[in-house]
């Protein structure tokens, strides 16, 4: 019989007298030493495990510090002694041979590190407790290898005692220790082959949820928790790469959406003693703590997380910050902005949000600015994007960022993927609210890089300076909220610009991922949390052996970038050299020099270049010049400008010119006006006999000019592609432009455009597919089809149609009967006033019991096996959550989607959102309180607000509103209470419950392991 079974069969004979070992305060034997300052003492025990466990707690603590260890992985971490750290180990447990490990730290007086370790087995009632003792072992010194098994310990010694539990100074410490929930264990995430990933450190309750880190010239990591008050931290990293140090930064900032140290300072975008803002710490008196705090610039605009964003240095020695859509473009903006001139630029009128997200908010969307050090000179620098999270430079000096989707608007031809976006000077990526997002091929914008698919992106960083294969250096890391991952973003220069693929390279469930970077060591850290999720700081590393690689420059490219770089030095500035500089290149062959080109024209006097404009016979250059001429030209350059694009039309064009020519016509119409009736007469006359067309996206832009212009038989033809179009996404776009239309209407055509409404939605004997998903967006993306594909795959998603696509619907039905007569009203009632299927009076339910955590918690562990997915499937119709939260293809939009809930949520994350709603709100679903001048309130979430009036939704589960003018409100803030009810879970059992939570976490996939069998 070996001895690892001998120790088990006498564990197994001691049983009892071990679950009722009481656990001491251990140090490592100073042997008459005085102690040294911030002394840091290692400690280890084996022990061996056989049969299954079924459930492991370890509490711990340390005076003054303590991280614990369970088989190399970290399980609880405390910094203050009083309050020590609880958690579930169950899946760190393995059977065999066990390994305990703690590294405390004392900074003076008493000094010591206490622990246990309580088993419970499946078979038996058996339990068993390991605690801290003198049979442990302990060093001074960290080793390589100390927290595992396999390491020799023949340096290492027996600790000293320092009392039991309860002994003085410290008393009974373990008394109010709860258990907590940790950060995705690092065995549960996957990487490429080649690749580590740990767990580094589980934050605690006080340590908050995690949203941004930097890093500091000596390697540090700044931390910034999400919420009011909650200090930033900074993480000393060992040379072994663990956490040695945690500490609070004692500044008056918080919730920080960007972090950047340049310039000995720290810059930090968030909220503070003087309001929203970017704010800039210092060490004045070099005693390695931030002494100095300076308000550097307001900022106009949403304090959450369509706000302001991250900062980085850029090459050239400035700061580069990202905003979201709901941030206002500073006042004091500098005329050297290389990005000007910018509106909506629709020619039909677009319609907001049908569920009023982002409704009255006007161009530019996102937007990137450029500041001195001290931030007193801004420029506008780019925009275009929804909600950029965070932004990166790579070895090329070239800025990129991951832009965000609009998932409510899936099914509609607006719908835009979370995308990687290439940012430089004067660019616009076409980002606009509502239906306006334009399309990739508008040349008055840049297309997207990569397409990613769906889901939240947060931070992003380069390789750059890692120590991993050259593929991986050059990468991108791009992380998703949403869906659990990080994803490498493997790009390759073309032309001025760049293409690129990507694969996952961090995945796992939940992996709510928001922010990263390259240490000193090369390896990778990056953090997860937010919204008051479980966060964790994790390490990948590179473990093979590699060459290491020269990084190839490409000369061709290179030398693409120089030019556009030379073009955009002129930029935002009149140079009497430009125009004959920039001019060849208006007739580029590269789409971003072309637009390079175009931006510095724009900065200089129409008089210079109006004529030659006219005048210019090369195809891309007259296209690249007459769209420089619509932004910056008059309305008594029209006719000449017209007359100039049709030299060209159509038959010196290929498709993607004829599309720029389209969009140059449509720019004139919407910037200068509509024009005579004689020259539209000339313009219908050239664009009526193309359409339609072959091409879906010549018909989208011929549709909508066609019918500005009123042209004859547009009406008639338009109806025909709505008949016919084979995907849902295009009929929408025909169905939303007709809406405006007003004249040539006959009884027939309006019948038929109001039954579309009423339409099947499914296939039917071979006719159109109503829904178009993946393949549509494929037939309209510049990428690679097996990217557009994996899209969906990857994110475990069934595409379908979005959260706001019944409103969108509804919305463009009303504004087609608004032009509507009398007599064709009364006419098409049938077809216009469909009643929906009045729904079954839900059955009452009796009150169960008003859940609190503690009656939950410890039955957690449950949700993973043995459930009922039908059960778990008539609860969640039963608490209602169907009402306001889209799961799959189904639901509201009041609260967040929470079909990809597993990839960011744990498990007690997630009860404790249904349990306590209010204890975290996004601001994203927060309500208003809205005082009126007689001292009533209103409370509900803002669904569309015009100059004059609020329209504000009540009641989430019924959609009640409510509507309100302006001048009656006196106050306006933000609610601490969640539009979610509390109580919905009181009328289930604790099974119910358990059923519901495994039914959220499946993603409602029927064949998840947590319903398969005990």
């Amino acid at each position: 019989m070996n001895a690892a079974r001998i120790g088990s069969l006498f564990l197994l004979a001691i049983g009892s007298p071990l679950a009722a070992q009481t656990p001491e305060w251990i140090w490592h034997d100073r042997q008459g030493a005085a102690p040294k300052e911030s002394e840091l003492r290692f400690f280890r025990k084996t022990f061996t495990i056989e049969g299954e466990v079924r459930k492991a707690e370890l509490t711990a603590t340390g005076d003054d510090r303590a991280v614990v260890f369970l088989n190399g992985k970290q399980v609880v971490a405390t910094d203050e002694w009083k309050k020590p750290g609880s958690a579930n180990v169950t899946g760190e447990i393995k059977s065999g041979e066990n390994v305990i490990a703690i590294r405390g730290q004392n900074t003076a007086s008493a000094a010591g590190v206490i622990a246990k370790l309580e088993l419970s087995y499946r078979t038996g009632g058996r339990k068993e407790t390991i605690v801290t003792d003198t049979s442990w072992l302990s060093s001074a010194e960290e080793a390589q290898g100390w927290r595992t098994a396999g390491f020799s310990t023949s340096a290492w010694a027996r600790p000293a005692s320092k009392g039991k539990l309860g002994a003085e100074p410290w008393g009974d410490v373990f008394a109010a220790a709860t258990v907590r929930a940790l950060a995705t264990p690092a065995d549960k995430l996957t990487v490429p082959p080649g690749f580590k990933v740990e767990l580094l450190h589980s934050a605690t309750k006080e340590e908050g949820s995690w949203i941004c880190m930097t890093i500091d010239p000596k390697g540090r990591l700044i931390i910034s928790p999400q919420g009011d008050k909650q200090p930033l931290l900074r993480v000393t990293l060992s040379p072994q790469g663990q956490v040695a140090k945690m500490e609070k930064i004692e500044q008056p900032v918080w919730t920080a959406m960007g972090l950047l140290h340049a310039f000995d300072s720290l810059y930090v975008c968030g909220n503070g003693g003087s309001g929203l803002g970017l704010y800039r710490l210092r060490d004045t008196d070099k005693d390695d703590q931030y002494d100095s705090l300076e308000f550097l610039r307001k900022i106009d605009g949403a304090a959450g997380e369509h706000g302001s964003h991250g900062i980085v240095l850029g090459p050239d020695k400035m700061l580069y910050q990202v905003h979201g859509n709901f941030v206002k473009v500073p006042p004091d903006i500098a005329a050297t902005s290389p990005h000007r001139n910018y509106a909506e630029d629709q020619l039909l009128p677009r319609a907001p949000d049908g569920n009023g997200f982002g409704n009255n908010t006007p161009p530019p969307g996102g937007f990137v600015t450029r500041m001195d050090p001290d931030a007193k000179s801004v420029e506008l620098w780019a925009s275009g994007q929804r909600n950029t999270y965070d932004i990166a430079f790579n070895a090329d000096g070239e800025l990129f960022g991951f832009d965000s989707d609009m998932e409510w608007d899936w099914g509609t031809p607006w719908y835009r993927p979370i995308r990687i976006n290439h940012f430089v000077s004067g660019g616009d990526n076409g980002f606009r609210e509502g239906t306006g997002k334009w399309p990739n091929w508008y040349p008055d914008s840049l297309p997207t890089t990569v397409d990613i698919g769906i889901g939240s992106p947060t931070g992003v960083r380069f390789g750059t300076g890692a120590k991993f294969p050259g593929k991986y250096q050059r990468a991108l890391y791009a992380m998703d909220w949403s869906y659990g991952r990080i994803v490498a973003v493997h790009l390759t220069p073309t032309g001025a610009s760049y293409t690129g693929t990507f694969e996952n390279f961090v995945v796992g469930k939940p992996l709510n991922v928001t922010d990263l970077e390259i240490g000193r060591d090369g390896a990778m850290y990056f953090t997860t949390g937010g919204r008051g999720t479980q966060s964790g700081l994790y390490r990948v590393s590179y473990t093979e052996n590699y060459p290491m690689e020269k990084l190839a420059v490409d000369q061709s490219a290179a030398a693409a970038r120089a030019v556009r770089r030379k073009l955009e030095s002129f930029h935002g500035k009149e140079d009497a050299a430009a125009v004959d500089f920039l001019w060849p290149h208006l007739n580029s062959n590269d789409r971003w020099i072309r637009y390079a080109a175009r931006i510095a024209l724009e900065s200089q006097p129409v008089a210079q270049w109006l004529q030659r404009a006219l005048d210019e016979t090369s195809v891309n250059g007259s296209l690249t010049a007459l769209l420089a001429l619509t932004r910056k030209g008059a309305s008594v350059h029209q006719d000449m400008l017209l007359e100039a694009l049709g030299k060209n039309w159509p038959d010196k064009l290929n498709e993607e010119q004829m599309l720029e020519a389209l969009r140059v016509c449509a720019l004139s119409l919407i910037r200068m006006g509509r024009p005579s009736d004689d020259t539209a007469k000339d313009v219908i006359t050239s664009l009526a006999p193309l359409y339609p067309s072959a091409s879906e996206r010549l018909n989208r832009e011929l549709c909508q000019l066609l019918i500005f212009l009123d042209a004859p038989g547009a009406l008639k033809k338009t109806m025909d592609l709505l008949a016919k179009a084979p995907t849902q996404e295009e009929q929408i776009h025909y169905a939303f432009h007709l809406r405006n239309v007003k004249n040539g209407w006959t009884p027939e055509l309006r019948r038929a455009y109001f039954s579309w409404f009423n339409r099947d939605r499914g296939q039917k004997d071979g006719g159109p597919t109503y829904h178009g998903g993946a393949s549509y967006l494929l037939s309209r993306s510049d990428q690679h089809p097996e990217q557009t594909v994996k899209w969906f795959k990857d994110a475990g998603r069934e595409y379908g149609d979005g959260a706001s696509f019944p409103k969108f619907m509804a919305n463009i039905k009303k504004d087609a009967v608004a032009t509507l007569t009398d007599a064709e009203r009364a006419e098409l009632a049938p077809l216009i006033e469909v009643k929906a299927a009045t729904a079954k009076p839900k059955a009452e339910r009796a009150f169960v019991k008003e859940w609190k955590m503690d009656d939950l918690v410890p039955a957690l562990d449950q949700v993973g096996r043995g459930r009922s997915f039908a059960r778990g499937k008539e609860m969640y119709t039963v608490s209602q959550c169907a009402a306001c939260h889209r799961f799959g293809n189904d639901g509201g939009a009041a609260g967040p989607d929470i079909t990809g809930a597993a990839s960011r949520f744990n498990r007690r994350d997630l009860l404790e959102t249904i349990v306590d709603p209010s204890k975290i709100v996004s601001d994203q679903y927060q309500n208003v309180i809205l005082t009126k001048k007689n001292g009533d309130k209103l409370v509900g979430r803002v669904l569309e607000e015009t100059a004059d009036k609020l329209i504000v939704i009540t009641n989430p589960l019924t959609g009640e509103k409510a509507e309100i003018t302006k001048s009656a409100v006196t106050k306006r803030e933000a609610s601490k209470i969640s539009p979610m009810p509390e109580g919905l879970i009181n009328t289930l059992t604790k099974d119910e419950i358990l059923d519901l939570l495994a039914y959220i976490e499946s993603g409602g996939k029927k064949d998840h392991a947590s319903f398969s069998g005990k």
